[in-house]
């Protein structure tokens, strides 16, 4: 029954982020910030994670789970009220630093979670549900984002979302049991460790390095959409559309993981995801449309929803005996400095150039990613 509970926190808590990172880019733009603005903004969500990644997995194994996503909660609800009540671009800046920082606590401790409340023939299964529920809440995050934007305005919707992940604190605080467990320990974790140990593991760098390609590419999506959607006079009722047929394509693919798994394997799923996702980056920005973006955002969204419970378990199942919150901890750390890199790289290309660069990068990385994946499958 706990891990459900543990669903339950996943969703609220997802559903509050998904559309914060819809919520900000617009509200950016009505506050009339440029694109190099808006792709620091976008940054300010992976700082944090970044430094602070690796750390947070060490804690998770050390003091366990449920220390940290209390307090990642806490701090989730607090940074979303903060544009509320300064609906201003520092305002902003401020929010995204400490959802940024809040929420790697949180993640870091849940996908742990999951992974110690899984026996290893319920592994691929129980990530695959993981996803599920966060797909749900990406799926619910911009559509209620959008709806409210249109309805009540910017900083108002940010008062709604604040609300959200105050129901993971409650069930936290009286269901006691939540996040009790902890991961074993390995007899390794005497010793004095760093992330060079794991790196120098061959299939679990490769899963880290797929995982920051599809982490990269699903985060840009959520935040470059609403900028060219906007661009192209949609309004936000119809830019969160868009982005929940992402969120349902992904929800539909992970009912079926675990069949393509056992029927291929987990690193060939993996491959063709890469290559379906780059393939859609590529054609995003030739349509203006919503109903044909939305049909390109629910390939997009086929492709990119098999990364994260692939690699989530291809990398929990790799991590060394007792370290697996610090395997998962310095997987944050990579993704997220690729996530503060390409905002800032490709925000400054697209003052000049518009947003089809950062679609156009993407599909370069998603596709690149998908050739050198497949040597996965001749070293396992």
């Amino acid at each position: 029954m706990s891990i459900y509970i543990v669903f339950l926190i996943v969703l609220c808590n997802m559903t509050s982020l998904r559309g914060s990172k819809v919520l900000i880019s617009l509200f950016a733009i009505e506050l009339g910030a440029p694109q190099f603005y808006i792709g620091a903004l976008i940054a300010m969500y992976s700082l944090f994670p970044m430094l602070l990644g690796l750390f947070a997995g060490k804690l998770s194994d050390r003091l366990g789970v449920r220390p940290p996503m209390l307090a990642g909660s806490i701090g989730l609800a607090f940074a979303l009220l903060l544009p509320y009540l300064f609906p201003t671009l520092p305002g902003l800046y401020a929010s995204a630093a400490l959802i940024g920082a809040s929420h790697v606590f949180y993640n870091v401790s849940v996908q742990n979670l999951v992974g110690i409340l899984s026996a290893r023939e319920d592994r691929t299964r129980n990530f695959t549900n993981y996803g599920l529920v966060m797909a749900v809440g990406s799926f619910a995050g911009p559509l209620i984002a959008g709806f409210s934007i249109d309805s009540f305005g910017h900083a108002t919707t940010y008062l709604y979302l604040s609300a959200v992940p105050l129901m993971p604190v409650l069930i936290m605080i009286f269901a006691r049991q939540v996040g009790r467990q902890r991961a074993q320990k390995g007899a390794e974790e005497e010793h004095v460790v760093n992330a060079k140990n794991l790196l120098g593991n061959p299939p679990l760098r490769r899963a880290m390095i797929s995982s920051a390609t599809i982490l990269t590419g699903t985060d840009l999506f959520q935040f470059y959409m609403p900028i060219y959607g906007h661009g192209i006079g949609l309004s936000a009722t119809a830019i969160g559309v868009v982005l929940s047929m992402f969120a349902a394509a992904a929800f539909v693919v992970r009912l079926v993981i675990p069949a393509m798994v056992q029927r291929w394997s987990a690193e060939a799923v993996l491959t063709w995801s890469l290559f379906v996702g780059g393939a859609a980056y590529l054609v995003f920005p030739l349509f203006e449309s919503a109903v044909l973006l939305g049909t390109i955002a629910f390939l997009l969204g086929l492709g990119m929803g098999c990364g994260q419970p692939l690699t989530l378990t291809l990398i929990y199942s790799r991590a060394p005996h007792g370290r697996s919150g610090e395997a998962l901890g310095l997987r944050l750390t990579i993704n997220n400095f690729m996530h503060i890199a390409v905002p800032l790289i490709f925000g400054t290309i697209g003052s000049v150039l518009g947003v089809w660069p950062v679609f156009v990068a993407n599909s370069l990385l998603l596709t690149g990613s998908g050739v050198l994946s497949p040597r996965a499958d001749k070293t396992r």
